[in-house]
């Protein structure tokens, strides 16, 4: 087993930097640059996505009557602009100093935030980590129930509603529940039970622990709700299909042949081989609740996480922020992947993936 984390932990490098290389030059190639964006604000041009799309702005469209890319700029305004976000270089060049500094953990400043991008994803993190740790616990703590409970009673006329809820729940996007639980909760049109906005009152320093923490989930209650509703289809479903397939395996069949409860049938010889794919699975998806499919619902619900800084680096060409947050949410992405690998071996002795050649 030693041998076989020590290739998957060297296997990451070429990995990683594999994707680095693709991300940098799409990146790169995308029109609407900081430099573009920097001197579009000089010239007074409006810098917004919606202009951008549009090709009213970001300095690439502009023409002087002599030629000229940037109208009414001197050239070594433009020179100074390249230089101050390290556009003076050459593409592979920058990309080395890229890699030299991420191997150094050091990610550099943001282009428009004046602040170091750990800096600025630290201060975003208590959101996504709010919305990312107790929604995967609800996810699980819903779906591993149900989805059991469904595999006992597969064809009544309880696992046929049930399968119509989640098909229909799998079916809208999460923001969608976002927005009809603020149309009826949160003041829209009928009810006003709830809060609209962050993850905290105004006067939360005032308030006692207890207070306090009836106050944080309060808050949370809109927006765990609709990432809920969103994320736990998927692994009832997979639960459930994962514990019919081995109720109907022979070992199950001879134990209860032998005469034993069906209880412990169930939760004694099944529920482990069935619960392997799940629990195994757990890390990633975490990560994936924690890191993706969160922008809109932030939006919605005024919440500045790491979803909305994402979205905002995109869209304003800050790449310090864009490949930090690729580089550190793929290299998580990539251990994760090695530690359920691990949960699958810890869960049942029987795998052996050294012995696969993986």
């Amino acid at each position: 087993m030693a041998n076989y984390i020590l290739r998957r932990l060297l296997l990451i490098i070429p990995t990683l930097f594999g994707i680095m290389v693709v991300n940098f030059l799409i990146i790169q190639a995308a029109p609407g640059g900081p430099v573009d964006q920097m001197i579009a604000q000089l010239q007074g041009l409006d810098v917004s996505a919606t202009a951008r799309i549009s090709g009213s702005s970001g300095g690439d469209t502009g023409q002087t009557s002599d030629g000229g890319k940037y109208q009414g700029l001197e050239p070594e305004v433009v020179a100074a602009i390249e230089k101050m976000y390290g556009f003076d270089k050459p593409m592979s060049e920058r990309f080395w100093d890229m890699v030299v500094n991420y191997s150094q953990l050091d990610f550099g400043d943001s282009f428009f935030r004046n602040t170091s991008v750990i800096d600025l994803m630290i201060e975003k993190l208590p959101v996504s980590i709010s919305l990312g740790l107790w929604s995967t616990l609800l996810v699980y703590l819903i779906s591993i129930p149900l989805g059991i409970h469904k595999a006992i009673n597969h064809g009544n006329r309880f696992d046929v509603w049930s399968s119509t809820v989640i098909t229909v729940s799998y079916a809208i996007p999460g923001f969608l529940f976002a927005i009809m639980l603020i149309v009826l909760f949160a003041g829209g049109s009928y009810l006003d039970w709830f809060p609209l906005r962050g993850l905290s009152s105004d006067n939360f320093e005032e308030l006692s622990t207890v207070g306090k923490i009836k106050d944080y989930f309060w808050h949370l209650a809109l927006p765990l709700t609709a990432y809920t509703i969103g994320g736990f289809a998927t692994l009832t479903m997979l639960t459930k299909n994962s514990f019919l397939d081995e109720i109907n395996k022979q070992y199950v069949v001879t134990a209860r042949a032998k005469g034993l409860e069906e209880n412990k049938v169930l939760y004694h010889h099944v529920f482990r081989n069935g619960m392997l794919i799940i629990i195994a699975g757990f890390p990633a998806a975490f990560l994936t609740m924690f890191f993706t499919g969160s922008m809109l619902i932030e939006v919605i619900f005024s919440l500045d996480g790491l979803g909305l800084l994402g979205y905002e680096s995109v869209i304003n060409r800050d790449y310090p922020v864009i490949f930090a947050t690729l580089f550190i949410f793929t290299l998580m992405g990539l251990l994760l992947k090695l530690l359920s690998d691990l949960t699958y071996v810890w869960i049942d002795p029987r795998i052996d993936f050294e012995s696969r050649g993986g």
